[in-house]
């Protein structure tokens, strides 16, 4: 699928104004870069494009200011990625205009240049054909390497490709070319592990889910919804009652496509949403109705590892209890646990993707040992949910 994208490969950038979309939006405490995990992830494609005689102009946004404002300035970020990348990187503090011209102009071959914050001008988020213009006379060609941003069909993220020659950075590669092998040409059987809090943030991923994996675990407050569905009491756990009918139809359309659901066949129960309350272990039949559950059960479990063994390919998206409280946590980190020791033996590819999976996994102490993790949140999701990506859609070879 990646050869169906052009990359840096196709193109020979020395001498060339490269206009490259990166994703910088990092958090920040008093205008200090707290993690700098995202600039390290775009490091290679600028690096690349420097070494190689480029002329790299960065895009990027930071935070959701409405007009320009200056809490939101990408100046503090462009000297944390100086350092990240060891080489100097310009700033210039608007991203259209003559000063800014004047500055792209006055660049040698090898030069970064940061450009200010996109989003300071409305025609970014719209993606008025008057702003691609402005940013599109800067720069020969553009390169995308924001994965995270490839959802929104922004300016500076997709509309650009339709007036420049657009190519895939090595960021945007790299990932292209995991979920390529996570769900478009999978290696079967293919196991998905979703989780996380609500059923109605996920109904689109479940539906697509079923058609293309040969097993579904369910876990997380989602799985309660599911055990609600078949008539188990799940006491004062957190439950989309509402949501019955959805989840009988999610699981009448999975029998349909012949594709194994596994929810959970017990439970770990507590009285009170609190790190180390006393937890209980029950079978679904005596969940007590003033208790909650928190987590899925030492059978649950079981049934889990079970099925990663089983599996050749792994896509993962939420965990599969209150991770972020002790001893509620058991369930996430022993499934992780187990996915990254398959990993490691050559046996899985595990892809692994969304905020609250990232922390789990990294609270399990595994995130490097999975084959691929993505940090973008909302467009992992919408690829997970089958649905096209302007900003990827507008690299594919014409």
């Amino acid at each position: 699928m990646t050869k169906s994208f052009r990359t840096l490969d196709d193109v020979d950038v020395k001498g060339k104004r490269v206009l490259l979309r990166v994703d910088l939006n990092v958090p920040m405490d008093k205008g200090v870069v707290t993690d700098a995990t995202r600039l390290e992830r775009v490091a290679p494609t600028i690096l690349e494009i420097s070494d190689k005689g480029g002329r790299v102009i960065l895009l990027a946004h930071l935070g959701r200011p409405k007009g320009r404002d200056l809490k939101d300035t990408l100046k503090p970020v462009a000297a944390a990625l100086a350092e990240v990348l060891k080489h100097p990187v310009g700033f210039v503090d608007d991203c259209i205009g003559h000063d800014v011209a004047d500055k792209v102009a006055a660049m040698k071959d090898g030069d970064i240049l940061c450009l200010e914050n996109t989003r300071f001008h409305a025609g970014e988020e719209k993606n008025f054909p008057a702003f691609v213009e402005e940013l599109a006379k800067l720069g020969d060609i553009w390169v995308n390497d924001a994965f995270s941003a490839a959802h929104r069909a922004h300016a500076s993220t997709e509309g650009l490709g339709h007036k420049l020659p657009a190519y895939a950075g090595r960021t945007m590669q790299a990932e292209l070319s995991a979920l390529n092998k996570a769900l478009e040409a999978p290696t079967h059987p293919v196991i998905a592990i979703v989780g996380g809090a609500k059923v109605s943030s996920k109904i689109d991923l479940l539906e697509n889910l079923v058609s293309k994996v040969d097993a579904l675990v369910i876990g997380g407050g989602m799985a309660n919804t599911f055990l609600h569905a078949q008539g188990v009491g799940v006491g004062k756990s957190l439950c989309e009652k509402d949501l019955a009918a959805t989840a009988l139809r999610i699981l009448a359309k999975a029998e349909a496509a012949n594709c194994a659901i596994i929810l959970p066949v017990d439970a770990t129960v507590a009285y009170h949403f609190e790190a180390n309350a006393p937890s209980f272990a029950y079978g679904l039949d005596a969940i007590p109705p003033d208790s909650m559950i928190l987590d899925v059960g030492p059978r649950s479990i079981e049934r889990i590892n079970a099925a990663i063994d089983d599996a050749k390919t792994l896509v993962w998206n939420g965990p599969v209890g209150a991770f972020e409280l002790t001893p509620f946590d058991r369930g996430t980190v022993v499934a992780a646990q187990h996915a990254a020791a398959r990993t490691k033996a050559k046996k899985l590819i595990s892809v692994a993707g969304g905020g609250d999976t990232v922390a789990a996994l990294n609270h399990a102490g595994v995130a490097d040992d999975f084959s691929y993790i993505s940090t973008a949140g909302g467009a992992f999701l919408e690829w997970m949910e089958g649905k096209p990506l302007p900003g990827v859609e507008v690299l594919r070879a014409r």
